[in-house]
Formats: C-alpha cells, sequence, structure tokens
C-alpha cells in the first residue's frame, strides 16, 4: 500500500508571508512591498534608484543654470540626442548580465552603416536590401564574437577589441580616408527628425497603457495557474497611474509647437516609439521567457547554471548576438540624427554605452540589471551632455563630469555587491 503526498494548496494571506519574500512576487500589502523594497535596498540591491535620483537633480540643477533646458524644443532634442546611446547601452545590456564586454559594438554600428549608405549611394542598391545586408553583417559579427568567447573560451575582451581595431580599417577601406557620405534616404532621416501628428502621441500613450495592463493582469494569471501567489493588485494600479501621468505629461509637451520660425513643429519623434517597442520586446525577453532567466543564471553563476542543465556555451553565444544586432539598430539612429557617415563612425560611443550601462544600475559583475536601467543611465548622460552644452562649457568638462558619474555608479556596484555578499571591506 503506497501513500501520495500531496502538496497544501498556497496560502496567500498576509500574516502568514515571510517579509523577504515579498520582493519575489508573493501576496502582501503595499505596506509590506514598501518593507521589503526598503530591505533591499540595505541589503545592496541598489537597482535603478541612483540613477533616477541623479536624473532628478540634475534636471532641477539644469533648470536653474539655464533657461532654454526645460524648453519643449529642449525637451524633444535631449529625446532624439539619447536614443542612439539608449539603444547601444540596451545591447550591451545582454553581455554585461553575463559578466562579459562588447568593446566592438560602437565600431560594428558605425561600419555596418558605413557598408549601409555605400551601398545605396554608390552601388544604388534599393535601401531595405541594404539595411538588411548591414543587419546580417551585423548578426554574423555576433556570431563571430560568440564564437572565440563561448566555444573557444578567449575572453571577450581580446576579442572584441581586436573587433574594435579591425573594423576601423574596415570602415576606413570603406569610406575612403577623409570620406564623408551623406544619408539621402527620407525614410532614414525621418526617424530622428521628423515626429509623428499630435494625435498618434496620445494614442500611442493609450497603446502602452493597454499593453502594460495585459502585460501584468496576463502574469497575474500566470502565477494564479501555477498556484503561486500573486502581488498586491494595487501595485498595478500605481504602475499604470505613474504611466499615464508622466506619459501624458511627456506627450502634452511634446505635442505643443516648438519651431522657431516659419512652420509647426509638434508631436512625439519618431524614434521614441522605436525605443519603446525595442525597449519592451528586449525587457519581455529577460523578464517573462527562459532564455532571460538563463541570462541572469548565468551571470550570477555560470557553474551553477551549467550544473542545473543550461546551455552555458549557446546562451553565451547568442547573447553575443543580440548585442550586435541592437548595435546596428543604434547606428541607424545615429545616421539618422547625424545625417552622414565618415570613418570616424562609431568609434567613440561604446564606451559611453557601457557607462550608460553602469551609471542606470547594470552590474559589470553580472547577474543584475535591466534594459530600463540602461535606458535610465543613458538619459542621465545625455541630459549631463546637454545641460552643459547649454552652458557653453569646453567638452572637456562633458568628459570629467561623465567619468566622474560612471565611477560613482561602479563604486556603489562594488559597494552592493559586498553588502550583498555578507562580505566586509578589509584594509
Amino acid at each position: 500500500m503506497s501513500t501520495q503526498k500531496t502538496s497544501p494548496a498556497p496560502d496567500t494571506s498576509v500574516t502568514d508571508v515571510a517579509a523577504d519574500r515579498i520582493g519575489s512576487g508573493q501576496e502582501g500589502s503595499l505596506a509590506d512591498q514598501v518593507r521589503a523594497y526598503i530591505q533591499r535596498l540595505r541589503s545592496g540591491d541598489m537597482g535603478a534608484l541612483p540613477a533616477v535620483g541623479g536624473f532628478v537633480v540634475l534636471t532641477i540643477l539644469f533648470s536653474f543654470l539655464s533657461p532654454f533646458f526645460l524648453t519643449e524644443r529642449n525637451f524633444a532634442n535631449l529625446l532624439t540626442q539619447a536614443a542612439t546611446l539608449v539603444m547601444l547601452g540596451m545591447a550591451l545590456v545582454f553581455v554585461l548580465l553575463l559578466g562579459e564586454i562588447d568593446l566592438s559594438a560602437g565600431v560594428t554600428s558605425g561600419m555596418t552603416m558605413a557598408l549601409f549608405i555605400v551601398l545605396v549611394n554608390v552601388n544604388g542598391v534599393p535601401w531595405p536590401i541594404a539595411l538588411a545586408v548591414a543587419f546580417l553583417v551585423g548578426i554574423l559579427t555576433g556570431t563571430f564574437i560568440g564564437f572565440f568567447v563561448a566555444r573557444v573560451g578567449i575572453p571577450s575582451f581580446v576579442v572584441t577589441l581586436g573587433l574594435f581595431l579591425g573594423y576601423q580599417g574596415i570602415t576606413l577601406w570603406i569610406i575612403g580616408a577623409g570620406g564623408l557620405y551623406r544619408v539621402q534616404i527620407p525614410e532614414i532621416t525621418a526617424i530622428q527628425n521628423s515626429n509623428m501628428p499630435v494625435w498618434a502621441g496620445w494614442a500611442m500613450l493609450a497603446v502602452i497603457l493597454a499593453v502594460s495592463a495585459a502585460t501584468s493582469f496576463w502574469d497575474r494569471a500566470r502565477r494564479k495557474r501555477a498556484g503561486v501567489a500573486n502581488r498586491t493588485i494595487s501595485l498595478v494600479w500605481i504602475k499604470l497611474g505613474v504611466i499615464a501621468v508622466v506619459g501624458g505629461a511627456a506627450i502634452a509637451i511634446l505635442s505643443r509647437d516648438r519651431g522657431q520660425s516659419v512652420g509647426v513643429v509638434e508631436g512625439v519623434p519618431i524614434v521614441v516609439p522605436i525605443v519603446l517597442v525595442i525597449l519592451w520586446i528586449g525587457t519581455f525577453v529577460l523578464d517573462r521567457t527562459r532564455y532571460g532567466r538563463y541570462l541572469y543564471a548565468i551571470g550570477g553563476n555560470a557553474e551553477a547554471a551549467r550544473r542545473s542543465g543550461v546551455k552555458v556555451m549557446l546562451i553565451r553565444w547568442t547573447a553575443f548576438i543580440c548585442c550586435s544586432t541592437l548595435a546596428v539598430v543604434s547606428g541607424l539612429f545615429s545616421i539618422s540624427k547625424v545625417g552622414s557617415v565618415d570613418a570616424a563612425a562609431g568609434r567613440e560611443i561604446v564606451l559611453s554605452g557601457v557607462a550608460a550601462a553602469v551609471v542606470g544600475g547594470v552590474s559589470l559583475f553580472g547577474g543584475r540589471g535591466r534594459l530600463m536601467h540602461a535606458a535610465i543611465g543613458a538619459l542621465v548622460i545625455a541630459v549631463i551632455t546637454n545641460g552643459l552644452g547649454l552652458l557653453n562649457l569646453p567638452a572637456g568638462v562633458n568628459l570629467v563630469v561623465t567619468g566622474s558619474v560612471l565611477i560613482l555608479a561602479a563604486t556603489v556596484d562594488a559597494l552592493s555587491r559586498v553588502r550583498a555578499g555578507g562580505s566586509v571591506l578589509r584594509t
């Protein structure tokens, strides 16, 4: 006679839930959630909080120092200026989560865009085909890096540094010494230089709210089917309320006429919904798919992930492919904004992309960070560049301030790791 053990149904009452499990999705009141969040902060899990705080402080500071900072025109300029860095920062998150680095992401974006424009301007290739070729080269670049890092075992720093140098030579060969090609494709230049109709901006906000609500309630339904308790429903309404208020304020500002002379300039820049769609897709992949969970697991402890049956080599390989592919998108935003491509394209931005991710809260040690964190970090750096530019300060000041912010963010990351691991700094 055999007996079968049955697991008790999950108890979702507030009183029976351990406080330290609130953050993992257990039920609890809003006050319990706040206490759990404070506990995570005390344990060193700062997330994007320092970056958000820095963004608010810098915004207030520059609004007092320059009368032009909070104007509608500068707000739109800030979004378009940040788009390239936001995309590159999000690209690097995929490899940073593994504790790896891709120093070639910037020059990959530059080289593929040089190839794209030369195919169109010189060889007369239709631009959709030429763009597809550029993306194919980006995918092959990620495959190449992934092979040597994941399969051969060469450190990613060495492989990507080699490509960083080599791709500059290839770009120079494609463009020619001192060469420059203008972007003459209206569909490409419109990405960064044209705006949606005003009604389309409000429609975009409605879609964002609908998708966010549907995703939240879908998550709750999945957890309920799995027998896992949900967080309090009030968090969903708070999140939707924040999106509605912040998004509504941004669209209201962008819907106002910001033209300086002849013609009306209004509406959300076209690049904004493109960035938001890619951000949502990437976040969905990292947060709600097995692939995303494997990335975090490998970044946290690769050996433990391997012993659990995770195909570590394949995940590492594909992470570099994702990074290089999104780097091509970053390059597309860049040439759309600048309106041209030269032999130096993408040479300097990669370090800013790493800085954006780290400033936003993505750990250099792997296993911690989100795409939204990189986006927030990129906005912080963009605010610094934009604000100092309005003050007519030398470019050197911008580099010093950005470097200081990066060091501060890396220090916060390192100290939070020490606190989370229960280690004590010794002198």
